[in-house]
């Protein structure tokens, strides 16, 4: 009996609270209190002796290892405390009661007693000191049981904030590297526009910029898919979809991945059927996917080995091929390949990196498409190769039709970005659609503008040096001016989007912008509580 108090004593010891094993006695007299107390401590057991039903049901939600009462706590008129405290524990607390009950017979109120407690060991009274004792040890055993469950849900909720608070960070961290990642994009595109509009119609020179448009277009929809991964795991991606032509999405996906070719010195056949194929679809979501498994192809095949693309038709579906000779893929694997990080985790070879969302992103992004995705290989040293299947429609023009640019009534414009580069190609490209255009680079800069240039419309970017958007947007709705502002930020969450109109803009763009959204939105009327998002 002297060890297993020694034990009591351990477990206390090692979850290091107070009163997780202090024994509650609410006995029907002081002196049996005194007396059943001295019993358990020579035992070793942490004792409190409570005069009344009020008292002893405070102390239980402050720490109970178990609790010793008698039937006499039936006639007390406040047992319902003691009850109404049991019944308030956490879910992995059940504490133990030894009920000392007379064996000569029970009340109608001792009954509903018993009938209230949900953990209770019934002993006789009078009862023996070995009994109580042995009784009170074994409940103490059964709490520390409890108390390593509160312990391991203590540490799971642990685990949990912890992965709260990481993936609170990613989605910040994300959103700040979209952000960086948008600024220079941003003038990027605005230059590729120009060199659009300024080099001579020369079909080579033009192809050339349309190569650039493309790419830049391509990389801003994979950085809009970095900020915001869950997105892309939860299946929420918006598909911009319309009829395809999908020899021009092989055509796109092989420009992507060129460079790697010809590093690797790739031997590459491309192989499709004679009669155009068309698909509902995404266009850059399915280069991407296109893309995606062609670098896959690139990264894992060694160099000066052969690559196969393949556009076939079958019935209702469009079947797109990409095999290679290279390391293939284990028998392990293979089931599991369009899991989320499984390859990054498990492949032969990461030296070439990636955003480590990439089979699982194809897979989602082809089954939204209402297609398939499928994987098949020999065996290691012994090639891969990947089959999209899409439902095809019937062939159609519709794709092929270019949209005309909106004819927008010349306005005064003030752009304000603290990166000249993207300042100045906006202004000037804005000057050659007729506005009258000026590019200013600070926060003050702009202020000082609206008084001097008068613009009808101001381009602001929100990440200024000193002094945001937010605050020059404020400024200038609080001198009364109803001129339209226009946030062109690397911004693009709802939040932000909500905020710039507290701030009092009217439209809120994300760069690299799209130049028919912008010349929609520039040609608005002017208000502070219209608002216009792209």
């Amino acid at each position: 009996m002297a060890e297993g108090a020694l034990n009591c004593g351990n477990m206390s010891a090692e979850v290091n609270r107070a009163n997780d094993y202090l024994v509650l006695i609410l006995p029907p007299t002081r002196r049996d209190g005194e007396v059943t107390r001295t019993v358990l401590e020579r035992a070793g057991l942490e004792c409190a002796v409570y005069e009344g039903s009020m008292a002893l049901a405070d102390q239980i939600g402050a720490g109970t290892g178990a609790i010793v009462l008698t039937d006499a706590l039936a006639a007390d008129p406040r047992a319902s405390q003691v009850v109404a405290a049991l019944c308030r524990q956490p879910s992995w607390s059940d504490v133990p009661t030894i009920l000392l009950s007379r064996a000569d017979g029970q009340s109608a109120s001792t009954t509903r007693l018993f009938a209230s407690l949900t953990n209770v060991t019934v002993l006789d009274r009078p009862t023996s000191t070995r009994t109580l004792v042995s009784s009170v040890q074994a409940a103490i055993r059964g709490r520390a049981r409890q108390y390593q469950i509160r312990d391991q849900l203590d540490a799971l909720r642990g685990a949990e904030d912890a992965l709260r608070n990481a993936d609170r960070r990613k989605d910040e961290f994300l959103a700040m590297l979209a952000h960086e990642l948008r600024n220079p994009l941003a003038p990027i595109r605005t230059a590729s526009e120009l060199l659009a509009r300024l080099l001579p119609p020369d079909p080579k020179t033009q192809a050339v910029v349309d190569i650039v448009k493309r790419q830049v277009i391509h990389l801003t929809r994979l950085v809009d898919d970095l900020l915001d991964v869950s997105r892309i795991t939860q299946g929420r991606i918006q598909l911009q979809r319309r009829p395809l032509e999908l020899a021009p999405i092989l055509a796109q996906a092989m420009e992507s991945v060129e460079q790697l070719l010809r590093d690797k010195r790739h031997k590459v056949v491309v192989t499709s059927c004679f009669e155009p194929l068309f698909v509902d679809g995404d266009s850059a979501r399915l280069v991407q996917c296109v893309a995606n498994l062609l670098t896959n192809a690139v990264k894992y095949t060694d160099a000066s080995g052969e690559i196969r693309v393949e556009l076939r038709s079958e019935p209702s579906s469009a079947v797109i091929v990409v095999a290679d000779n290279g390391v293939g893929i284990s028998k392990e694997l293979l089931p599991r390949i369009f899991e989320l990080f499984v390859q990054s985790e498990r492949s032969l070879d990461r030296s070439e990196g990636g955003l480590g969302i990439g089979l699982s992103v194809v897979q989602r992004l082809v089954e939204m498409h209402g297609g398939q995705v499928m994987a098949a290989s020999a065996g290691l040293g012994r090639g891969s190769t990947f089959e999209i299947r899409l439902p095809t429609i019937a062939a159609c023009t519709e794709s092929r039709i270019q949209p005309i640019r909106p004819s927008v009534e010349p306005k005064r414009i003030l752009v304000v970005d603290d990166n000249v580069d993207a300042a100045t190609a906006m202004a000037e490209l804005l000057q050659l659609d007729g506005h009258e255009a000026q590019a200013v680079y600070s926060a003050q800069g702009a202020l000082e503008a609206i008084a001097t240039f008068s613009p009808d419309v101001v381009l602001l970017d929100i990440g200024l040096p000193e002094m945001d958007g937010y605050e020059v947007a404020k400024r200038i709705r609080a001198g009364g001016s109803f001129v339209r502002l226009v946030a062109l930020t690397g911004y693009g969450q709802a939040e932000d989007i909500q905020r710039t109109h507290s701030a009092g803009f009217d439209a809120h763009l994300v760069k690299p912008v799209d130049f028919a959204a912008l010349e929609r939105t520039i040609a608005g009327k002017p208000g502070p509580q219209s608002q216009v998002t792209e």
